[in-house]
């Protein structure tokens, strides 16, 4: 064996630039063996270890100073339960691999976010979700996990083995140990019929709730400084079967004009616009009119993981909250109110999705529906202010901060939103006494030091 890819010191930085980091060693093992003799020679020189897949967490939870470990050649599909629809992945699998691999099974992820460049590890890790009330995110398909400690034992966690362990390791930031492999509930292949509406945003707030309710999958994005914004509602249907109702003669899209969408007409127009809008913030309203009224409704088909996902040219920094259902449109009318009464210019448009409740105990949508509200701002601008008092709303509502993108909330504020939250410190403690697997951005979320 010719032992894992080392890297002596380098600079690390996020997907948007905002967090870096100078860790001492950058480490990509190829086997289970590798990473166990990477963990332990970790553990003998008191290093601090973090995992890291995309880099696409807004906050600094995969950075470290010490030794960063990247999964990218532990990857792919390990085994197939076709009768169950259960699938069990290396943890470094990133998302836009996952349909490849699935796709001679006939099966497909159950639910995805709008970005799939995450490794799978690090999407459960931080409670990645879609959209979707009858869908949870990621950490909720989790059927099994394979998890690593620090003298390199691995622990393999399900329902049946280790169930109290497995709950809480579902979603863990990565301070439990590594997750080497991750077991999945996945479903039949399908395809979603998309229907892109542009429509009032007063009218739209006004019956959001029922909407998101009546849909498979709903969300919508609203440019600040307008009066209308483009709601996107899919509708599942069986790979080969016909859409019902006024959907059954929606049509497969062609894939070079799903490809001058996305990248020419969203990234394209969108880049130009903030970069606009950066130079002249006073622009930014008029940008923003005519940035929503050069979208036009449409209706399409494609399998549901080309609806689900789109690509992400233009770097920016982001802020997201799980937002108590019933709370959602208050929050979003707050948050409009708060844009328009201070002055700002928000070129980036707002986003606003939904999932079920689920069980996992440090999921953002633990116990209660939630509405999610995501706010941007492009690279250029600065964020503080702006995510001050977004956060400020989402507070009083009850809000919990998505764990990869930036709020400021530490243990104590922490500890109120999530009941489970001491059991999951306490494990900690116990399967990583030391806290090998942390760094000060962790320690500050779990009350260490």
């Amino acid at each position: 064996m010719s032992g894992p890819e080392m890297t002596p010191r380098r600079l690390f930085r996020n997907w948007s630039g905002h967090v870096h980091a100078h860790p001492h060693t950058f480490v990509r093992p190829t086997s289970a063996g590798e990473l166990g003799e990477v963990l332990q020679s970790a553990a003998k020189a008191g290093q601090r270890v973090r995992p890291v897949g995309a880099g696409h967490s807004f906050t600094p939870v995969a950075a470290g100073d010490d030794v960063m470990i990247n999964l990218d050649h532990m990857s792919g599909i390990i085994t197939v339960d076709e009768v169950s629809r259960r699938v069990r992945f290396h943890a470094g699998t990133r998302l836009r691999d996952i349909p490849a691999l699935l796709a001679p099974f006939g099966l497909a992820l159950a639910n995805q976010g709008d970005v799939n460049p995450q490794a799978l590890a690090g999407a459960i890790s931080t409670s990645t979700h879609g959209t979707g009330l009858g869908f949870t995110g990621f950490a909720g398909t989790v059927t099994g996990l394979s998890l690593m400690g620090p003298d390199g034992t691995v622990g393999h966690l399900s329902t049946t083995s280790e169930p109290e362990i497995f709950d809480l390791a579902r979603v863990s930031l990565g301070v439990l140990g590594i997750v080497t492999q991750i077991e999945l509930q996945c479903v039949p292949s399908f395809d979603l019929i998309a229907e892109e509406v542009v429509t009032d945003i007063d009218e739209l707030l006004a019956e959001l709730e029922p909407r998101m309710r009546a849909a498979d999958h709903f969300e919508f994005y609203w440019f600040p400084h307008t009066d209308t914004a483009l709601t996107k509602t899919n509708t599942r249907v069986g790979a080969g079967e016909i859409g019902p109702g006024h959907l059954a003669e929606a049509g497969v899209r062609n894939q070079l004009l799903n490809l001058l969408d996305k990248e020419v007409v969203e990234n394209g127009a969108l880049r130009l616009a903030v970069e606009l809008g950066a130079a002249v913030p006073s622009l930014v309203p008029r940008i923003n009119r005519i940035a929503q009224s050069a979208v036009s409704d449409r209706t399409y088909r494609a399998p549901g993981h080309d609806v689900f996902v789109t690509p992400r040219r233009v770097r920016f920094n982001e802020m997201e909250y799980a937002i108590p259902f019933g709370s959602g449109v208050e929050v979003i009318r707050e948050i409009r109110d708060a844009i328009e009464s201070r002055g700002w210019k928000i070129s980036f448009p707002i986003e606003v999705r939904s999932a079920a409740a689920d069980d996992v105990p440090l999921s953002t949508a633990y116990g209660r529906e939630t509405m999610y509200i995501a706010v941007h701002r492009f690279i250029k601008e600065d964020f503080a202010e702006y995510f001050r008092v977004v956060e400020q709303i989402c507070r009083r509502h009850g809000g919990r901060p998505h764990w990869g993108k930036i709020h400021t909330l530490g243990a104590a504020e922490l500890s109120e939103l999530y009941p489970r939250f001491d059991d999951f410190g306490e494990l900690r403690e116990q399967l990583d006494p030391q806290a090998m697997f942390g760094n000060r951005f962790t320690d500050s979320l779990f009350g260490l030091g």
